[in-house]
């Protein structure tokens, strides 16, 4: 039986906003952010923290979080 991942209730694993990783979140990260323009780090927080919170993201926000991860994995390809 698998333990939980940290910071959930229900099981399910974490997913990292900085890594897109498995297992642990992004204020536990220890890879450093890709970009480093401070509007769009401070929307990803507030989205995070949302979605820690509980609070449903609205659906261009849940758009956002995914073409970040795109983008963060466009960079690393193309590095």
């Amino acid at each position: 039986v698998a333990a939980m991942a940290e910071g959930t209730r229900n099981g399910n694993q974490a997913r990292c906003y900085n890594c897109r990783g498995l297992g642990h979140i992004a204020r536990n990260c220890t890879a450093r952010p890709r970009r480093s323009d401070a509007a769009y780090l401070q929307t990803q927080l507030l989205i995070a923290q949302k979605e820690e919170a509980g609070i449903q993201v609205q659906a261009e926000e849940f758009d956002f979080m995914a073409a970040a991860g795109d983008l963060d994995e466009i960079e690393e390809v193309n590095a």
